[in-house]
């Protein structure tokens, strides 16, 4: 069965912006990645600076090899030698589950 992981990520008011075009810039990195199911960037709307960035995988397996290989890389700044830039977030918590029931929309 699926695992599905959340990464929360606390991300002050004046850095909501940067964090969001971060993600953007990346888009389709993960989607090619053996094991990836689903990506959900999740902003808060009221009580919480928390955003969570939400995946399912296969199996865990192929989260730690994502998280091993591409996800690494893609946050050691690549060959540009220039300086990484300040992370938008000021925390970050990840949060592993199994999915044990799912349902979908039935047809009409």
């Amino acid at each position: 069965m699926s695992v599905v992981k959340i990464n929360v990520l606390t991300v002050p008011q004046e850095q909501r912006e940067t964090l969001e075009k971060r993600f953007a810039s990346r888009a389709h990195a993960v989607e090619g990645s053996d094991g990836f199911e689903w990506f959900e960037l999740l902003r808060p709307v009221e009580g919480t600076d928390n955003y969570l960035v939400y995946t399912r995988w296969r199996d865990e397996a192929s989260f730690q090899a994502w998280m091993e290989g591409p996800m690494k890389a893609s946050h050691q700044g690549g060959d540009s030698g220039g300086e990484r830039p300040k992370p938008a977030a000021s925390g970050s918590t990840v949060w592993s589950f199994e999915v044990v029931q799912q349902a979908g929309p039935t047809g009409a």
